[in-house]
C-alpha cells in the first residue's frame, strides 16, 4: 500500500468513526430534557396541567422538535379549554408528522370546541382516510355534522362508530334519535 492510499484510507477510516458519532449524539436524547419530559407527564397525569404546560415550555425551549412534548402540551391546553393553543400544538405535530391521527382527532375535536366545524371535519376525514375504522374519528365527525345541520350524516357516522365498538356511540344515537 502506498502512503497515500494508507492516508487516503485513514481519513475515510476518521471521516467514518466522527460520522458515527455524530449520528450518536445527533440521535442520543438529552437525559434533562428527557427527565423534563417525564416530569411533564406525571403533572399531566395527576391533573396538574398548568405545571405540566410550563414543564413541556422546558421541554421545548431545549429542544422544539419534541413532538410529543407538542402534543402533551396540546392535550393540557384542551383540557384546560385553551382550544386556540391546542390547535396551535396539533398543528406543530401535524408539520413534524403528518400521519399523526391522535393529533388529527384531537385538533378536529378543539375545532369542534371553537366553532370551526368545517376546519374538524377535514382533519377527520383526514384521520378517516388514513384508518377507514377510527371509531373516535367517526363520533366527532358526527358532532360537526350534527352542528352544521346535517343529522342524517351525523347519525350515519355514529352508527359508523357504535358498528365498530365505540359504546358511547349507543347513547349517543339515542339521545340524538338516530333511527
Amino acid at each position: 500500500m502506498t502512503l497515500n492510499n494508507c492516508i487516503a484510507a485513514l481519513l475515510l477510516s476518521c471521516a467514518t468513526v466522527l460520522n458515527a458519532q455524530d449520528l450518536a449524539q445527533a440521535k442520543a436524547p438529552d437525559a434533562d430534557v428527557e427527565h423534563l419530559f417525564r416530569e411533564g407527564e406525571k403533572a399531566y397525569n395527576s391533573g396538574a396541567y398548568a405545571k405540566a404546560i410550563g414543564l413541556y415550555d422546558q421541554v421545548l425551549a431545549r429542544d422544539p422538535e419534541h413532538i410529543n412534548a407538542y402534543l402533551q402540551r396540546g392535550f393540557c391546553h384542551s383540557l384546560q379549554r385553551e382550544y386556540e393553543l391546542a390547535v396551535a400544538d396539533l398543528t406543530a405535530v401535524i408539520e413534524r408528522k403528518n400521519d399523526h391521527l391522535w393529533a388529527y382527532t384531537s385538533r378536529g375535536s378543539a375545532y369542534n370546541r371553537l366553532g370551526k366545524y368545517d376546519l374538524a371535519m377535514r382533519d377527520f376525514d383526514t384521520v378517516l382516510g388514513l384508518d377507514p375504522k377510527n371509531q373516535e374519528a367517526y363520533n366527532n365527525r358526527g358532532w360537526a355534522k350534527k352542528s352544521l345541520g346535517d343529522i342524517t350524516g351525523a347519525c350515519q357516522d355514529w352508527r359508523t362508530s357504535k358498528k365498530l365498538g365505540n359504546g358511547e356511540a349507543k347513547i349517543i344515537l339515542e339521545n340524538n334519535r338516530c333511527k
